[in-house]
């Protein structure tokens, strides 16, 4: 194997670690979260990245791309959510073709009684992976991530 296939493999490998990481969270997050509020966890993604905008709102793309879905996907969970009372569309005032999704009052509430549970979940499962030794390299480096906000 040759350095360019190594720094592939050691890529790779750390695409695998990452995953596997990100699996364990995920599987915590998706049974607390449905047990205790009945939301999946790209549910409550949604209605937190919704709640982290001004007004409350945003386009339909914009939310694709903070729930790392298709646009399609994101449509089907939007009008789920919307059935459920938990957020609305509204048009975009300056561009009619332009649709916000709009986090509802009830789905702040659900989300406000559900965001203790998904940090104290997120916090034990990252206490329990860091106690996996190829998993702690990468648990113990995420208080080092920051992305800066765009702007």
């Amino acid at each position: 194997m040759g350095i360019k296939d190594d720094a592939v493999e050691i890529r790779a490998k750390g695409w695998r670690t990452l995953a596997a990481l990100h699996g364990l969270i995920e599987a915590e997050l998706e049974r607390s979260l449905q047990e205790s509020a009945g939301l999946s966890v790209v549910e409550y993604t949604v209605l937190d990245a919704l709640s982290r905008q001004d007004g409350w709102h945003m386009r339909m793309q914009q939310l694709a791309r903070a729930t790392a879905l298709s646009p399609s996907a994101t449509t089907r969970l939007v009008n789920r959510l919307e059935d459920r009372g938990l957020l609305t569309r509204i048009l975009c005032a300056d561009d009619r073709r332009g649709i916000y999704t709009e986090l509802t009052v009830p789905g702040l509430d659900l989300l406000e009684g559900a965001r203790p549970v998904h940090d104290a979940t997120l916090e034990r499962a990252l206490a329990e992976a860091v106690e996996v030794p190829e998993l702690a390299p990468l648990v113990l480096a995420l208080p080092e991530l920051h992305v800066p906000a765009a702007g």
